[in-house]
């Protein structure tokens, strides 16, 4: 038997194999249950609009503000990282990794409920927006600033040493000439970052949220237990998926384009 039969063979075997699973699966399944629990349709239409106006929306707050706040982290970081001088870039690795290491879920309840008992009387600007965006933003700088930083080395040293000799200090040769570039490069997995944060800001609800300021995944699951249905839950993935895929899709042309400009 040729090479090419043989292969023939084992892939005709998948897809039969395949197609029985999927037959046996819709004969077993009941599907009146499937769509009175998953696809009700008078329970998904009485999401609306709030489902958008306070589920997408404090998601999209949730994110959004965590992503700038773990932007602007990560550059310093990426930039203390990089430094002469060694505490910086000991306290820059200690940072890198602890919060790279630490689950998520632990960095939310430990702003929810640590910082209040770390600094008595004190209180994050923003209330719980404030408290999500600093969590997100702890967690993403740890991340972001790793990227960062490997986009600055990627810039070619030449960039640097032509703005030294036209008088440029190092500060502002950094600013106006390296980070520009080092962005640039950084876009594609900056992206993905962002939709790593569209997931994590259904942490948010250990922090403590009012029903205002439930994101999606709360929201979903308030809802679910009190229709005793799945439906809000399904929406609630589907409104995740509205904003993750379009994301998904620019990163992945973002990443094609950046290839083809290296050619």
């Amino acid at each position: 038997m040729s090479r090419r039969r043989r292969r023939r063979i084992v892939l005709g075997s998948q897809y039969a194999v395949f197609v029985a699973v999927i037959v046996v699966l819709a004969a077993t399944a009941d599907w009146g249950s499937l769509h009175e629990n998953f696809a009700n349709v008078p329970v998904a239409k009485g999401l609306f609009p709030t489902i958008i106006t306070v589920g997408l929306r404090n998601t999209v707050i949730y994110t959004l503000s965590g992503f700038t706040a773990g932007l602007a982290g990560g550059l310093l970081i990426a930039l203390m990282r990089l430094s002469s001088v060694p505490p910086y870039r000991w306290l820059a690795s200690a940072y890198i990794e602890i919060f790279r290491g630490l689950p998520a879920v632990l960095i939310f309840i430990f702003v929810g409920t640590g910082v209040p008992l770390a600094f008595p009387g004190s209180n994050i600007p923003g209330g719980v927006y404030g408290s999500a965006a600093l969590a997100l933003g702890l967690i993403s700088a740890a991340y972001m600033a790793e990227t960062i930083r490997a986009g600055i080395q990627a810039v070619p040293k030449g960039q640097m040493e032509a703005a030294r000799s036209l008088g440029m200090s190092y500060g502002r040769a950094m600013v106006s000439i390296v980070i520009p570039q080092a962005f640039r490069i950084v876009i594609p997995p900056l992206t993905n970052e962002l939709v790593l944060l569209v997931k994590d800001s259904s942490l948010a609800l250990f922090i403590g949220i009012s029903l205002e300021q439930r994101d999606l995944a709360k929201f979903g699951q308030d809802l679910a237990g009190e229709k005793a249905n799945s439906t809000p839950i399904i929406m609630a993935g589907l409104c995740y998926l509205i904003v993750t895929i379009p994301l998904g899709y620019l990163a992945r042309r973002l990443e094609t384009r950046q290839r083809r400009a290296q050619r």
